[in-house]
């Protein structure tokens, strides 16, 4: 058994959401599927079908049906058109019934807390959207949000996507300038912001920034201020009112839901590249709508028993993915702050308190928990969660063995993967099947994923490009500003024609279904004509417990390329002979003595996105002689001078 065929966890319940869904494709359409597997096949051969069946499945509400699925006599790059004729409502969909049961519960560093039934936002974003449409926000008018993750947040996106605006939104860890870099390219009528927020246990003013966002966005009709901590005076804010001022005419009422085509702008999500200015990605009402139902109800099995918690911000796409578990009837817990304050603990108390059934962060957040030597099964209950999720990076096979050591040794671990390119998933969890150590669990239903080779050839058990040949509803409609979509275009399909071309490197386990996530394609390493991803490497450095973090490169080296290996020493460790020495001989005896890097430095910080990507290609720019402008995309833009003129790669 190899270290990928370490199976950890296996479904035990005889019927889950999963296996109901097979049995209605079977019924529908005549039928014996038996397993994932024929399930899979069936929904990338028969597309139209499929996704016709996750419309009826998970019960989208239109006000007119749709007259076809999908032309599949299209391939994926002509971007063909979905469930024309239908009109629907992303809001409506979210707002699937007026009770007394908790659809939102905000929560932060804390004791305050915000609970929000579905009858009550369901009020309160009849009221927002009411006073958009008094404002004269119509269908296709941006508003844009600058904003926390809170229930309000929430609330005003569905307002926007009521009345049939689109949605963009950054959290206020962004800069003036990563916020401005964004807005002005999409011309917002409205901005929504707050006075504030606490982070790391400490009040931090947001006015000040805001005045300057203002400012620097001449399309602004209004700004809508949400007193996030406290009372607010936004007499010195341009053309700025309390949320409270300008809900003021506007009593209870339910909303009214403008209903849109499928395709209809819903949100404007941003390209997270590292250098120029971000691309805006435009996603629909029923392509999200959609997509995430699948993978929530589907895949994940969410209903409205369930309490959906993910560590996110309004600036990523995962923000959008935790909002759609209210489609499910779940409710959805907002947390703004840091997930380490006041303590490590701060989650596991939230988890306990609120009976949370599937709990999401990112890889990274996994890592440090166990760099902390938190162990939240010692101290906390965790027995109502059965699902934990993970992305924004590989999840290191150490990291599953921590999380069923020390979160729940009973419980599906489902590491995912897609991005903000579709706002949604190419492979991830999976009710119906085993989880193994260090692989995402399936490739996702009606995603026709492969890895190639350098020939366009599907490849297993071997690194490849992740390629998607077939449509999926997810697919951008557009991109901002791209009237010909050649920005479009150059993004996915100009690489290797007729097929999405994603950027990932990954490799497809032919004995277990599961997916190795090893990196950015353009950051592949490729010494000597032999490709690998630095994923590979870094689940080996986790092993160097003197090594706080580290980034593998290549280095043009004429026609070739060496990989070169930066250590980020933990506080008060050195960087010694020794220690290369040991990193080296442990990656030859562990991978081969092809993935040994040529080179292993000290660096004093490694570049990292705002949504906690780690960045490669800005660096393997740099040590290759360009010149890169930061993006303002990273969290730490300084960083990258750290790798210019490096003595050491100069031979």
């Amino acid at each position: 058994m190899t270290a990928q065929n370490i199976q950890l966890w296996k479904p035990t319940a005889k019927t889950n959401s999963i296996k109901s869904f097979q049995s209605y494709i079977n019924q529908k359409y005549n039928l014996s599927l038996s397993n994932y597997d024929e399930l899979y096949k069936f929904s990338i051969d028969n597309i139209a079908s499929f996704w016709e069946s996750v419309w009826e499945f998970c019960k989208v509400k239109s006000s007119k049906p749709f007259d076809s699925v999908i032309d599949e006599s299209l391939s994926i790059d002509k971007i063909p058109k979905w469930f024309e004729g239908a009109r629907l409502n992303y809001a409506e969909n979210l707002l699937p019934k007026r009770d007394d049961s908790v659809a939102i519960v905000g929560v932060g560093e804390t004791d305050k807390m915000k609970k929000l039934t579905f009858k009550e936002l369901a009020n309160l974003v009849g009221r927002i959207s009411a006073a958009f449409r008094s404002s004269g926000i119509k269908a296709g008018d941006r508003i844009c949000g600058y904003v926390p993750n809170c229930p309000e947040s929430v609330a005003f996106m569905l307002a926007a996507a009521a009345v049939g605006a689109i949605w963009s939104s950054a959290s206020p860890d962004f800069g003036e300038m990563g916020v401005l870099d964004r807005f002005t390219q999409i011309s917002p009528k409205i901005l929504v912001s707050v006075e504030g927020v606490i982070y790391n246990g400490k009040q931090h003013d947001n006015l000040a920034k805001l005045k300057g966002i203002v400012n620097g966005l001449s399309t602004l009709e209004k700004v809508v201020i949400i007193p996030f901590v406290e009372k607010v005076d936004v007499s010195d804010i341009s053309k700025a009112v309390t949320m409270d001022d300008f809900l003021a005419d506007f009593p209870d009422q339910e909303p009214v839901f403008e209903q849109v085509p499928f395709d209809h702008p819903l949100a404007i999500l941003y390209s997270s590249g590292t250098t120029g200015v971000p691309k805006c990605i435009v996603h629909s009402h029923g392509g999200i709508l959609i997509q995430h139902l699948k993978e929530h109800v589907i895949h994940g099995g969410l209903t409205e028993k369930d309490v959906l918690f993910y560590y996110t911000t309004a600036g990523w796409m995962m923000w959008n993915w935790l909002l759609s578990g209210l489609a499910a009837g779940a409710t959805i817990v907002t947390y703004d702050g840091s997930p380490f304050k006041p303590a490590p603990s701060r989650l596991w108390e939230l988890t306990e308190q609120l009976g949370i059934t599937a709990f999401g962060a990112s890889a990274k957040y996994f890592q440090a928990l166990q760099e902390a030597r938190f162990h939240p099964n010692k101290k906390y209950n965790v027995e109502t969660i059965h699902s934990i999720y993970s992305t924004g990076s590989p999840l290191k096979p150490e990291s599953y063995d921590f999380i069923y050591a020390s979160i729940k040794n009973d419980v599906l671990v489902g590491s995912i993967t897609g991005g903000t390119d579709i706002c949604s998933l190419f492979a991830g969890h999976n009710v119906d099947l085993p989880v193994y150590k260090g692989e995402i669990q399936c490739r996702c239903l009606g995603m026709a994923v492969e890895a190639w080779d350098d020939h366009g050839k599907p490849v297993y058990d071997i690194p490849g490009d992740l390629v998607c040949t077939k449509p999926f509803p997810a697919m951008p409609v557009y991109f901002w500003n791209d009237p010909k979509g050649e920005k479009y275009q150059g993004a996915y399909f100009n690489q290797v024609n007729g097929v999405w071309y994603h950027g990932d490197f990954l490799t497809i386990n032919s004995a277990t279904g599961g997916i190795v996530m090893l990196g950015r394609s353009d950051g592949t390493l490729n010494p000597n004509g032999v490709r690998f991803g630095s994923a590979e490497l870094y689940n080996i450095m986790v092993q160097f417990h003197e090594v706080a973090d580290s980034v593998a490169v290549g280095q043009k080296q004429g026609d070739d390329e060496r990989v070169i290996l930066f250590c980020k020493m933990a506080e008060g460790q050195e960087f010694t002979e020794d220690l290369v020495l040991r990193i080296k001989s442990t990656i030859r005896s562990l991978l081969s003595v092809r993935h040994v890097p040529a080179k292993i430095l000290p660096i004093a910080d490694i570049p990292y996105t705002l949504t906690g990507k780690k960045v490669e290609v800005a660096i393997k720019k740099i040590i290759s002689g360009q010149t890169v402008k930061p993006s303002t995309s990273l969290a730490n833009p300084d960083s990258l001078q750290l790798y210019y003129n490096l003595p050491d790669l100069q031979n």
